[in-house]
């Protein structure tokens, strides 16, 4: 019962962290071709998808929170038993997690992005007041 548990906990982070990757791609990768040169925003794009699929797996499937229904917590005290009301926490947990995870993984990634995108924008600023002062001269 236990390995079905981890199979199906990892099935649906999988799941969680393709419906999200799927979601963003689009976003993040003009997001990339804005702030990085187009060879390379692919690669952080395809980068960016991986590192979603690992943090969303890793946080969706919590072995050391499984680990409860194949070892006793205590000394004397008695496995959990993996019942019906437990699987349907355990995956709810799993989706909350998994989504949680990705959340601050992608709110990290859009904080500096948009520091990335002002400097961008200030560089293209100063470089355009530039153009204009020496078609004024």
């Amino acid at each position: 019962m236990f390995v079905t548990l981890l199979l199906v906990t990892f099935a649906i982070a999988l799941a969680a962290s393709h419906a999200v990757t799927r979601l963003f791609e689009q976003p993040i990768g003009a997001i990339l071709r804005r702030i990085v040169a187009d060879e390379l925003s692919d690669a952080w794009l395809r980068y960016l998808k991986f590192a979603i699929y690992v943090v969303g797996i890793s946080g969706g499937v919590r072995i050391w929170e499984l680990e409860k229904y194949i070892t006793a917590r205590a000394k004397d005290t008695p496995v959990i038993v993996l019942n019906t009301d437990r699987w349907v926490l355990e995956i709810y947990r799993t989706v909350i997690e998994t989504l949680q995870s990705i959340a601050w993984m992608l709110l990290v990634f859009f904080a500096f992005a948009l520091i990335a995108y002002v400097v961008v924008r200030g560089f293209e600023w100063k470089h355009s007041v530039r153009g204009k002062e020496a078609d004024h001269d």
